[in-house]
């Protein structure tokens, strides 16, 4: 498995700088760009279904809105960002503004009309956050957040920040929980990545009208409950697989007395 993964990581960054050099002069077009930032996504699939033998599964596609909304997104690798990207008509992630100053990656990401924050400016930052969203929204896009606002490793307790429910209390649209076991099988800060079916699972949406203490409640229930039936499901189905420490300690909590 470790031949298999150092062929794909290879191949998986060589493909990336391929689209966007072979890419760039489709940029000059908002239309064109989404052409481009697509098919890497699904090549990008493609490529670790072939090389890794790893398949991603989406489930709860009927609980998709329609037109604007948010989607709040459990993080717990890099597949999440390019698996669900195509099923999104013109997905927009909040993201770190330091992504922007990447060489090539940057201009693509500004071409795509991302919003990046400024992790340090703290109430600016959510304020402008919003400000930026709010324009996205408006001409019906779809804005991607990751609530933990980094990487979580599988089963390792959650870190909800505020920033999902200051756009749910400003939008006045829908929020769309997506849980997920990626992690299992594209573990972060690993090179490793291993065969099986990870699964995303979209979520019913939380409509308008929450208090913010209701919201946060409800968003991280929804998550961490999938998140748990997802990796006990996943555990039981791929007895080979390497579990990370918190997987291990989650399953161990979540176990019959």
């Amino acid at each position: 498995m470790a031949a298999r993964s150092l062929i794909f990581n290879i191949l998986f960054y060589a493909n990336l700088f391929v689209f966007m050099i072979v890419g760039l002069p489709l940029t000059v077009s908002k239309r064109t760009v989404w052409i481009v930032a697509f098919a890497w996504c699904r090549s990008s699939a493609w490529l670790l279904k072939v090389v890794c033998g790893t398949k991603i599964e989406f489930r709860g596609l009927e609980n998709i809105p329609k037109g604007g909304f948010v989607v709040a997104s459990k993080h717990q690798s890099f597949l999440e960002t390019f698996g669900m990207a195509p099923l999104f008509r013109r997905p927009t992630f909040i993201l770190k503004h330091e992504l922007v100053w990447l060489p090539l990656f940057g201009w693509y990401m500004i071409q795509t009309w991302m919003v990046p924050v400024r992790r340090g400016a703290r109430s600016k930052a959510l304020r402008q956050m919003n400000a930026d969203a709010a324009l996205r929204l408006a001409d019906n896009r779809q804005i991607i957040i990751f609530p933990e606002g980094t990487r979580r490793a599988p089963g390792a307790p959650p870190q909800y920040k505020i920033g999902a429910a200051f756009l749910y209390a400003n939008s006045g649209v829908p929020v769309l929980p997506v849980a997920m076991n990626t992690g299992l099988f594209w573990p972060r800060r690993r090179f490793m990545r291993y065969p099986g079916t990870a699964v995303i699972e979209f979520l019913p949406p939380i409509q308008p009208g929450l208090e913010h203490a209701d919201f946060m409640t409800r968003l991280q229930t929804d998550i961490e409950t999938a998140c748990d039936r997802l990796l006990q499901e996943a555990a039981q189905d791929n007895p080979a697989l390497p579990l990370p420490q918190t997987a291990l300690t989650r399953l161990a909590e979540l176990a019959p007395a």
